[in-house]
């Protein structure tokens, strides 16, 4: 199929899932099988697919490392894009339909649900992470975009913090709506050690099989005594 020829599997799985959530969406609208609280499931799923698909755009790297499968990181902007795509719409969800553009109203909440500050701050910060993803802003920026990149470190535990704040329970019992958002905190940790460059550099030599042990010291040279 010619298809297959202009995009690889991955790539198109990458599409098609990020915009099931919307897909599913207009389903159920079409079919009259959505939730009795439209808005609030809007809400809801808008932000939980913005985080899945910031997740996943940061376990590229790692899994590259792991399985040597380059492709992974050519997909990290694609997967960047559509979270801040979901993110966005989650947004306007929230001041639109949910508050109708009340800003008073709004602020407010702001002040008395301080998760949504939380929230907020990630979003605004990966704006400047979309609009900079793009080749261009790679020659224009040099070393900086990278820098500038690494904001994402940042973004994606706010984000989590965001999702886990919001939820009714109590973290310690595991108790109330909070299981979801505590596996995908969980994830997101064990995904960001993997980044550390020691650990990155321990795990890439378990698959060379040339072990590199972490804060391994360098052996002192031998004194010739004669």
């Amino acid at each position: 199929m010619k298809i297959f020829n202009r995009y690889t599997p991955l790539q198109i799985g990458i599409h098609l899932y990020a915009w099931s959530a919307l897909a599913w969406i207009l389903f159920e609208l079409l079919t009259d099988s959505f939730s009795i609280n439209p808005i609030q499931e809007l809400e809801q799923r808008t932000g939980r697919h913005a985080i899945t698909l910031l997740v996943l755009s940061l376990v590229c790297t790692p899994l590259n490392t792991i399985f040597k499968f380059p492709e992974l990181l050519k997909r990290r902007r694609a997967l960047g894009l559509y979270a801040l795509l979901y993110a966005a719409i989650h947004v306007l969800i929230f001041i639109n339909l949910d508050y109708g553009l009340a800003w008073s109203l709004i602020v407010r909440t702001i002040f008395e649900k301080p998760y949504i500050i939380v929230g907020a701050l990630s979003f605004l910060l990966m704006i400047p992470l979309g609009v900079t993803s793009f080749d261009i802003w790679k020659v224009r920026l040099g070393k900086n975009w990278k820098r500038l990149h690494q904001v994402v470190y940042l973004i994606a535990p706010l984000a989590a913090l965001h999702y886990l704040w919001s939820k009714k329970g109590d973290i310690l019992t595991l108790s109330g709506d909070i299981v979801r958002p505590v596996i995908y905190g969980l994830i997101l940790a064990i995904f960001l050690i993997l980044r550390i460059p020691v650990v990155r550099k321990y795990i890439a030599s378990l698959t060379t099989g040339k072990l590199a042990l972490p804060f391994k010291k360098n052996p002192q040279p031998k004194v010739d005594a004669s």
